[in-house]
């Protein structure tokens, strides 16, 4: 069946790959099927279910690679999981008793959509998944392709999802001017929390990063601007036990001979603890609609920062968080080539009749594909056993 009409949407949290994907849809249609109608749903899966859209005019055809300079979305985000009755019900995006699955089927076929691209991370895609599933069960003749956004790369079976290397360089700038806060008192702790629910990828890299520019600056000797101080000392993922005690007495000793102690913290990196004493308090534990602790209200870094602080002497400390910051970025130079790559085979892959999501499969050979879509599921773990984090974590003392 020809390819007549295609829609977008960009869903979840930021990454810093969602605009330049649009526009790198936008442009691979227009060279290929100038023909093809785009519209866009905005924000997400609630646009969907609302059938809020806007046309892709010539005049944004034609600005299409202007989009590429910018971080955001020009469409807008939501979290919205279809198969949620319950919060779509409320959020006014479905009534009562309907299937808001039903609803977006219905919409696309009111809009005449043949192609659906989602853009977003696992729970955008894994929703996908489940509205391709319906279609497909209940006779809606549409094809259902994704993009893998999603800073944390924890996509499986994706060796690397859109957004991800530009997120920990974003991350690494970040850190520059909070860690000059080491100076700012005596017996500094700083914290650097950095996004990654499940997976410490995220975390990993930026801290890998910023320990490479803090080891090509030249410091001056005999004034208290040492390499010491402005590197990395601690580096806490998910999948790694944390033994406070033991890193305590450790940190105790570089706070003693340098004035200062920097961390960098994955905000999933010990969630359970956090989880399992406000439990015991008797405190609600807040979750998303997803059911994913909301860590933004749980604030691991500032639960890391109380255990550490007393136990190493610090004097001031100073928990600050790099997410929003790294997220919303314009994509860099890496994140720009691999987009590019996968938003050609999305619009090649739809023309041709597949369905799936683009990424590199590494459960294939690492070739890019459209991976189906009962393959897609997130919270895939960052291996800390890999050499590179292993050289870093020696380089910094950290057993």
């Amino acid at each position: 069946m020809p390819v007549r009409k295609v829609a977008m949407l960009t869903a979840g949290g930021l990454a810093p790959c969602l605009s330049s994907a649009v526009g790198g849809l936008i442009e691979r249609y227009s060279q290929l099927a100038p023909e093809v109608e785009i519209i866009g749903y905005l924000d997400g899966y609630a646009g969907l279910l609302t059938g809020n859209s806007v046309a892709v005019t010539p005049e944004v055809r034609a600005g299409a690679h202007l989009l590429h300079g910018f971080g955001g979305s020009p469409l807008g985000n939501s979290r919205v999981k279809l198969t949620n009755v319950k919060d779509c019900v409320k959020r006014g995006l479905v009534q009562e008793g309907q299937d808001p699955l039903h609803v977006a089927a219905e919409q696309l076929t009111k809009d005449g959509v043949d192609v659906l691209h989602t853009i977003g991370g696992d729970d955008t895609n894994t929703t996908a998944a489940d509205l391709a599933a319906y279609l497909h069960e209940n006779g809606y003749e549409l094809q259902v392709v994704g993009l893998p956004k999603t800073i944390d790369n924890d996509v499986v079976p994706i060796r690397q999802s859109l957004g991800a290397w530009t997120a920990a360089e974003q991350g690494s700038i970040y850190a520059r001017n909070i860690i000059a806060e080491h100076t700012s008192n005596p017996r500094m702790l700083i914290v650097h929390e950095v996004m990654g629910r499940n997976c410490g990828w995220l975390t990993a890299e930026t801290a890998r990063r910023y320990h490479a520019w803090v080891g090509e600056r030249e410091f001056v000797p005999g004034i208290g601007n040492t390499k010491e101080g402005w590197d990395v000392h601690a580096v806490y993922v998910p999948e790694s036990h944390i033994d406070i005690k033991a890193e305590s007495d450790r940190l105790r000793a570089i706070m003693d001979a340098h004035g200062c102690v920097n961390i960098f913290l994955s905000e999933g990196a010990g969630v359970e603890d956090v989880v399992a004493e406000m439990e015991a308090a008797g405190e609600a534990v807040p979750r998303d609609p997803f059911g994913h602790v909301q860590l933004d209200k749980v604030n691991p870094g500032a639960w890391f920062a109380k255990q550490f602080a007393a136990a190493i002497g610090a004097e001031k400390t100073m928990v600050q968080k790099s997410g929003y910051f790294s997220r919303s970025a314009a994509a860099n130079a890496e994140d720009l080539a691999l987009i590019k790559r996968c938003t050609d085979l999305a619009v090649d892959a739809a023309l041709r009749g597949e369905s799936g999501v683009i990424g590199e499969d590494e459960e294939q050979g690492d070739e890019l594909r459209a991976i189906e879509f009962p393959r897609i599921r997130g919270a895939k773990a960052f291996d800390p056993s890999v050499a590179w984090f292993q050289t870093l974590l020696g380089e910094i003392g950290q057993k």
